[in-house]
């Protein structure tokens, strides 16, 4: 088979909006803290745009916040799971190419596990666009902290499977590929917050098999791998409970004022 695209890979999620959405793990209060710091303005009444809401669980917490959001999604399966799960949240189709929205408008444009899929050398200009002067672009991403063995290991395994990790930024490198800003535009502050979740076995497998990477290798192989790593994870956790372990990678960039 050869290597899926980045645009198979990004288009793979919309077949799996519901198994994303149930099991994927959300973001601590603690993200939201250093948002705030390093924007140097409070979420809580601010207008902020959540780019690639997939099914809204940054924009859910956005909004518990105090946040006025408003999503932005391309994919069709994800933007309906999303109305399905947050019918009291407004959301536009479209992307971070070309943001269906006014110029200044924005106090935030938040992008959750998705700036990647984007074209930065569109996608940045677009958000200076959109952000009002001294508005806040911030990005970030669930990474595996490959500190943790068990972490490294199925990593490994993934990876001798797959020929790569199940999500690009999973070794930092999307925060890595904002940071080299084609565009000279975005100057970045970055912070890690450091997390966990306690999940039964079926969660956690869920959570893996909902990336990409798996969609895109079809239903026979994810189920093949995921049969064999549900027995290593039960030599690491009898139980049957995974700690999951997160590194939230978060940058942050001001609009400077003309």
């Amino acid at each position: 088979m050869s290597a899926p695209s980045h645009a198979d890979r990004a288009h793979a999620f919309n077949a799996a909006a519901a198994q994303y959405a149930a099991n994927r793990p959300s973001y601590p209060p603690a993200l939201f803290d250093a948002i705030e710091e390093l924007a140097g303005r409070p979420l809580t009444g601010a207008r902020v745009v959540d780019v690639g809401a997939g099914t809204g669980i940054a924009t859910a917490l956005l909004r518990r916040r105090g946040a006025d959001v408003l999503a932005v999604e391309p994919g069709a399966g994800m933007a309906a799971q999303f109305r399905s799960v947050h019918p009291d949240l407004p959301i536009v189709r479209g992307n971070g190419d070309a943001l269906p929205l006014a110029t200044a408008s924005a106090d935030f444009i938040t992008y959750a596990q998705a700036w990647h899929w984007t074209d930065p050398a569109r996608s940045a200009p677009e958000a200076l666009r959109v952000l009002r002067p001294g508005g806040a672009l911030a990005l970030w991403w669930n990474t595996t902290p490959l500190d943790i063995p068990w972490h490294a290991a199925q990593a490994a395994r993934i990876g001798r499977r797959f020929g790569v990790h199940p999500v690009v930024e999973q070794n930092g490198s999307g925060a890595q590929n904002a940071l080299t800003d084609p565009t000279g535009t975005l100057h970045f502050t970055r912070r890690k917050v450091r997390w966990s979740r306690r999940v039964p076995l079926d969660t956690h497998l869920a959570n893996i098999g909902s990336h990409s990477i798996f969609l895109v290798h079809g239903t026979e192989a994810s189920t093949t791998f995921l049969t064999e790593e549900r027995q290593f994870l039960l030599d690491a956790f009898p139980d049957g409970i995974i700690e999951e372990t997160y590194d939230v990678d978060l940058l942050v960039a001001l609009a400077t004022p003309s």
